[in-house]
């Protein structure tokens, strides 16, 4: 299974694909979490500390070995390089292991963003699509707002992306332009999942605003989950009724793919 999740920011996404790749792990699965959001706190979501944290290297900051790889001193905008350089050793080199649970970094490509013509950004896209094409473990991509990292590319092969909703309409507009995005780019299960739904009404409200998109199933607002934040603790530790409405959403996931 190769998952990506997005939403507007602050919907709680990193949240949930960090209490799907422990329900993953539980389950057998071997499971890559691959944190894609520039403002990267998957490692944090899954219980890394805070010493553990600093110490991680992005993916995008190996300059030595992305300019060997590609050709290219990295930095640089155009020019010649390679665009299909040799990635399938870096999981095994580079990933942080949390329990049962690997992590990557990608972190971001300051020369423009992930979408210039720069080595960092063909170094990452490769090694996304090495993640959701050729390996055979479970991935987990926590995605900014936008999937433009996916590319077409790799977007075909991604099994399912997730868009998280709250009760807004920011929230909604957000997941509409996902779903349309994700069907230009070749995505065809799309599925929304509502979080911090508290009333019926709220999801009825929300779901007659985006009436194209699936919805795979709703998250209370539980203040466990926002406690888990405060404490840096993780959710699968302190938010059973979370985690609950969680394992019914993979559930529903499983059925569906």
């Amino acid at each position: 299974m190769k998952l990506a999740i997005t939403g507007k920011g602050g919907v709680g996404k990193t949240t949930l694909a960090s209490a799907l790749s422990k329900i993953y792990s539980e389950n057998g699965y071997s499971v890559i979490a691959v944190d894609v959001d520039p403002d990267a706190n998957f490692a944090e979501a899954l219980g890394f500390s805070d010493d553990e944290i600093d110490n991680i290297t992005p993916i995008s900051h190996l300059k030595e070995l992305i300019s060997e790889r590609t050709g290219a001193e990295v930095g640089t905008v155009g020019g010649m390089f390679s665009l299909n350089p040799k990635v399938d050793d870096v999981p095994e080199r580079f990933v942080l292991k949390k329990e049962d649970i690997r992590l990557l970094v990608m972190g971001t490509v300051e020369a423009g963003g992930i979408g210039c013509i720069c080595p960092e950004s063909a170094f990452v896209r490769r090694l996304l699509q090495h993640l959701v094409i050729e390996r055979d473990e479970v991935v987990i991509l926590d995605m900014e707002a936008g999937i433009e990292h996916l590319g077409r590319a790799t977007a075909k092969y991604v099994d399912a992306l997730l868009v998280v909703i709250e009760p807004g309409k920011r929230s909604s507009q957000t997941a509409r332009a996902i779903k349309k995005l994700a069907a230009e780019i070749g995505i065809e299960k799309v599925y929304g999942v509502m979080n911090r739904f508290t009333q019926n009404e709220q999801v009825e409200i929300i779901k007659a605003t985006i009436p194209d998109l699936p919805i795979l199933g709703v998250i209370g607002d539980y203040n466990d989950v926002r406690a888990a934040d405060l404490s840096g603790s993780t959710v699968w530790s302190v938010a059973p009724d979370y985690m609950k409405d969680v394992t019914e959403i993979w559930r529903k996931l499983k059925s569906a793919s």
